[in-house]
Formats: C-alpha cells, structure tokens, sequence
C-alpha cells in the first residue's frame, strides 16, 4: 500500500509539529497514544512508528480483524 507523504504532512505535521501536544490532541501524549491517533487519522495505514529518542521507539499495529483496543 502506498499512500502518498503529502497527505501524512497534511494529517499529521501541520496537527503537531511545534505544538504543545498537550493543548491540541484530547488525550494524554505518549508515544502510544500518538502512534494510535496517526494511524486512525489516515484510513489506510495499518502501522506507525513513533521515535521518541534512540533506542525508544513504540510500534502501533492496527488489528487486522478491525478491533479496536482499550482506549
């Protein structure tokens, strides 16, 4: 699947970069739950990596059955 990293900039760079993450996403920002958030806005993704600094990296994975987790 190819989606095209204009969209992603669109979604996601101009939603959070150079902002308090606190003041513009309704839920505590961590790393999970802004991998989850990224995936949810963009419909055909499946998977986000999210890089906090090196060595700490989270993985979200949607659920292929289309379940959703505990929120």
């Amino acid at each position: 699947m190819v989606v095209d990293f204009t969209r992603i900039k669109e979604v996601v760079t101009e939603k959070l970069d150079h902002q308090n993450l606190n003041e513009v996403l309704p839920f505590n920002p961590t790393a999970e739950n802004i991998a989850r958030w990224v995936c949810k806005q963009i419909p055909q993704c499946y998977k986000v990596e999210v890089q906090e600094s090196e060595g700490n990296i989270v993985i979200y994975e949607k659920d292929p059955s289309g379940a959703e987790g505990q929120e």
